[in-house]
């Protein structure tokens, strides 16, 4: 299935995650949030992040004038986001007293470039948990193709008290 392929059970189940619960689960706001939906969520367990990417984007006016490709990072960040709102969802991590904190990035690969147009599906499974802190493996597909692919690992963090 494709993401844009959700049947109308899928539309109307619990796995489905909108843009309000995002902005409710993350602290990330424009232009660094990097994921507009998310379906097929298992608790402490997986799920597919989607990311439509457009012209609009901040970043493609200087990468690549003429041939925007969106930065590998940033395939890596939307990576993260997801799996902060897997944990964010799981561990029921209130942003207002918590942040999710991107710890480390392993065996980063990069297959093919991603461009305007495209829909990313990010699909990130849980590898290992202990408490609060989770690794997962992530893979970005472009049209079922692979464009990304790495190993990475977050905790949840009391948030400072003044950076509210």
């Amino acid at each position: 299935m494709k993401a844009n392929d959700l049947t109308e059970q899928q539309k109307t189940t619990e796995d489905v995650i909108e843009i309000g619960e995002i902005l409710r689960r993350l602290p990330h706001r424009y232009p660094f949030l990097l994921i507009d939906r998310a379906v097929d969520y298992v608790p402490n367990k997986s799920i597919r992040g989607i990311k439509n990417v457009t012209i609009n984007e901040p970043f493609f006016p200087g990468h690549f004038p003429g041939a925007p490709v969106m930065p590998g990072v940033l395939q890596i960040e939307a990576l993260a986001q997801t799996g902060a709102l897997l944990m964010s969802k799981t561990l029921e991590a209130d942003i207002t007293k918590h942040l999710i904190l991107f710890m480390s990035v392993e065996n980063a690969r990069f297959k093919r470039p991603v461009m305007p147009g495209d829909t990313m599906e990010m699909f990130v499974e849980v590898l290992f948990q202990r408490r609060n802190i989770f690794k997962f493996r992530g893979r970005v597909e472009v049209r079922g193709e692979l464009a990304t692919d790495c190993e990475f690992a977050a905790m949840k963090a009391d948030r400072p008290q003044d950076s509210q």
